[in-house]
């Protein structure tokens, strides 16, 4: 169980890494929009 448990770990992680990573590009580009107008 716990080799199962690490090997389904393993993309979860990667999941949830590429999705902050998804979210965060808008996220930054956003808040520069609205802090300051420019890029």
């Amino acid at each position: 169980m716990e080799l199962l448990a690490a090997l389904n770990l393993e993309p979860i992680f990667q999941l949830t890494f590429l999705g902050l990573i998804v979210l965060a590009g808008p996220a930054v580009v956003f808040v520069l929009a609205f802090r300051g107008g420019d890029l």
